[in-house]
């Protein structure tokens, strides 16, 4: 009976605390980053009680204790087809399409994550996933041992396999089958050290591409990030280095401002872990270097307006100066970002009035002036009767995704591939079509607006 079944958002919250627990105990640096990011988030709703009492107002409170997410590469369609219905059993979706090609990193990817307000403020858990583009490598020799080698593999669980099914084919899942299932497909995720490769193929597909080794290598695509939220980013940046981690040179995203927009980001250096190849039947010791850290804070998702004028600023901002891996123009950098995003306006107010951000309406509980136009939501803010918070984005940039790979593959790793987004080539290997995010945004703040109105109208 389906009333026997768990919520989604419960299984996604099973899934996302398991895997928090595996990659603690994988890369204990992580943990440590854990305990940093909860003291400061403390601190900062501990200082700032208003804005405390607003997250709480707007159920938002809870999640950033929640907040994760996570980054995977897959290797074939297959494999991505597949991991869509792993997803879909925990109510995760594939929402948006990013190149990353156009920064150096042959891959194209989307994020899987709850859409609906509820499910997010339930469990906002999300996977950055990427699929490999072999066919941006120029040698066809490798690329054909490569795809090789992925083709024979098989990174999903027997039982993963069946209970995708089982879920599939009844509606959902029961608690011990959830928790069965959370076990089985927690295996996907999990570091592999010995590689499914000779060490001389591993160095001509780390030759070509370090990335290209990480996801072709290893015998499944191992998690190699989880993220916290914080409330803070700049103070954590600060903070790194006291509790023994080093921080990559810069922030990736926005600069630092008053009203935080879209997502910033920064990491700890990859871990170079030992890796046992398979030369003939003869172990041969080497090492491998993928995992790290990362952490985030999220602000207010931009409209299409905003996005592009965003987009212009950041493109004006690395024209000019483009910051290494290596950090050497680390403050150069962030310096001039700061004076080309004061082209973007820094206050609500401003960037309501200029259609850049989606805002979420509700009612103060205060009545209308008698001459009030109801049907101005504009009208009703000004009298204290609306108010307009920023709407968290919940998505990512795909630039800044590729500065976290490459502050921990190097600048050598830093590429100019001949090459075009494939939006179409990766929803036939989805099997889907990816959610356009800016229509869950735009939607969310019309219901709301929508809702609001009702409730005013029966006060």
């Amino acid at each position: 009976m389906t009333d026997a079944f768990l919520s989604t958002d419960a299984i996604r919250t099973l899934f996302s605390r398991a895997m928090s627990v595996m990659y603690r105990n994988e890369v204990p640096a992580y943990g440590t980053l854990l305990d940093l990011v909860q003291e400061i988030n403390t601190r900062v709703l501990a200082a700032d009680p208003q804005e405390r009492a607003r997250l709480q107002n707007l159920d938002q409170l809870e999640r950033i204790s929640e907040e994760r997410h996570g980054a995977i590469r897959l290797g074939t369609a297959a494999e991505l087809a597949t991991m869509r219905r792993l997803f879909g059993v925990m109510g995760m979706y594939p929402v948006g399409y990013y190149d990353l090609s156009v920064a150096g990193v042959p891959v194209h990817s989307t994020a899987f994550r709850p859409l609906e307000d509820a499910a997010l403020a339930r469990n906002p858990f999300r996977v950055f996933t990427s699929l490999l583009r072999l066919d941006l490598l120029d040698d066809a020799a490798l690329r054909q041992e490569a795809a090789r080698v992925l083709d024979t593999r098989q990174i999903y669980t027997a039982g993963c396999l069946e209970l995708i099914a089982k879920a599939e084919r009844q509606g959902g899942l029961g608690q011990t089958d959830a928790e069965t299932f959370v076990a089985q497909a927690l295996e996907t995720f999990r570091w592999h050290a010995h590689a499914n490769v000779s060490h001389a193929f591993y160095r001509r597909l780390h030759d070509a591409h370090r990335l290209v080794a990480d996801v072709v290598a290893f015998k499944g695509p191992h998690i190699n990030h989880l993220t916290p939220r914080t409330l803070d980013i700049d103070t954590v940046q600060r903070t790194m280095p006291q509790r023994g981690i080093v921080p990559k040179a810069v922030i990736e995203g926005p600069p630092a401002r008053r009203v935080p927009i879209l997502l910033r980001q920064t990491s700890f250096k990859a871990l170079e872990e030992p890796v046992i190849y398979s030369d003939g039947g003869e172990a041969v010791t080497g090492h491998h270097t993928a995992r790290f850290g990362e952490i985030e804070q999220r602000g207010q998702a931009l409209t299409p307006k905003g996005q592009a004028l965003y987009d212009r600023l950041l493109n004006e901002a690395r024209a000019a100066v483009s910051p290494r891996a290596d950090g050497s123009n680390g403050a150069a950098y962030m310096a001039h970002l700061a004076q080309v995003f004061a082209a973007f306006p820094d206050d609500l107010e401003t960037i309501r009035a200029q259609g850049l951000g989606y805002f979420r309406y509700t009612p103060t509980g205060r009545a209308a002036p008698a001459d009030a136009d109801e049907a101005d939501p504009e009208v009703l803010i000004r009298a204290g009767v609306l108010r307009a918070d920023p709407i968290i984005y919940e998505d990512f940039l795909p630039v800044s995704a590729a500065g976290i790979f490459q502050s921990n593959l190097g600048d050598a790793a830093t590429q100019a591939f001949d090459a075009h987004p494939s939006r179409a080539s990766f929803e036939v290997a989805l099997g889907a079509q990816v959610i356009d995010p800016h229509s869950g945004y735009a939607q969310t703040q019309e219901a709301s607006l929508a809702q609001a109105r009702m409730t005013m109208a029966r006060s």
